[in-house]
């Protein structure tokens, strides 16, 4: 569906570089005609997303979703210059990489809780401050992965962290779909992204999801994308509070 977000103003939290997939949404909502806005979390990486921004014509604002007047200052900005908003893309996850490394039993407390905020918590203020200005209704996509719901090797406290997200997919769905806002997540095959290289041994998860997917290789960037621009879209009003998989089919197989 072409131009299927023109109008629409979309904002995309968690553009790392350009081989992230915060990067391949916001280039297929830029496709759709969407006006962007994208964020930054520090400063060794705001040159990438402002050479993206100038790329998709897209303004830029640094977040740290970590503090909570820094999420209400992005959000006073946007809709100072924007006056409203249509969709929220929350593409942020975050674990200290020794927490991968070791045995999930091994999880500390203070990694625990960390890997918690970023990667599920974040959601709940982003979606509370988002509200406000989806004056016409909106749309929130977070992105999800199978560890969610099924024990993966090395995931380990990233996979208790999507669990916790993709429940908070459902009681958000639930609470703001009075508003029409609708609430979803993408859950994602493996790509090959810089925050994947952090599992430990990620090339045997895509050489076996490769090998044993219906379609026998690992999703495209781009395929994940435009499932993402579809729940922006309003080809999607009908669907909330739902995970929708981007995994070439690997999630139906039971052995």
């Amino acid at each position: 569906m072409p131009d299927s977000l023109r109008g629409k103003t979309i904002l995309v939290m968690g553009v790392a570089n350009r081989w992230s997939l915060a990067s391949a949404i916001a280039h297929a909502a830029a496709r759709e005609g969407a006006a962007l806005w994208l964020t930054y979390q520090a400063e060794r990486v705001q040159k990438p997303v402002e050479d993206l921004a100038r790329e998709l014509n897209a303004r830029t604002a640094a977040c740290d979703v970590a503090d909570d007047a820094a999420i209400a200052a992005l959000f006073a900005r946007i809709g100072a210059e924007a006056g409203r908003l249509d969709g929220l893309v929350h593409s942020l996850a975050f674990a200290q990489k020794q927490e991968l490394d070791q045995p999930f039993v091994e999880t500390s407390r203070a990694g625990f809780a960390q890997a918690l905020d970023i990667s599920a918590y974040s959601l709940i203020p982003l979606a509370r401050a988002a509200a406000p200005l989806m004056t016409a209704g909106g749309s929130i996509v977070t992105l999800s992965y199978l560890g969610a719901t099924r024990y993966v090797p090395n995931y380990n406290v990233m996979g208790v962290a999507k669990a916790a997200l993709e429940s908070a997919v459902r009681y958000l769905a639930g609470e703001l779909g009075p508003r029409a806002i609708r609430v979803n997540a993408v859950s994602a095959g493996p790509v090959k992204t810089a925050s994947a290289r952090a599992i430990k041994d990620f090339s045997s998860i895509l050489d076996h999801v490769a090998q044993r997917a219906p379609l026998r290789r690992v999703p495209e960037p781009a395929e994940i994308a435009d499932l993402a621009a579809f729940l922006l879209s309003d080809a999607a009003r009908g669907v909330t509070g739902d995970v929708l998989f981007a995994d070439s089919g690997y999630h139906i197989l039971g052995v």
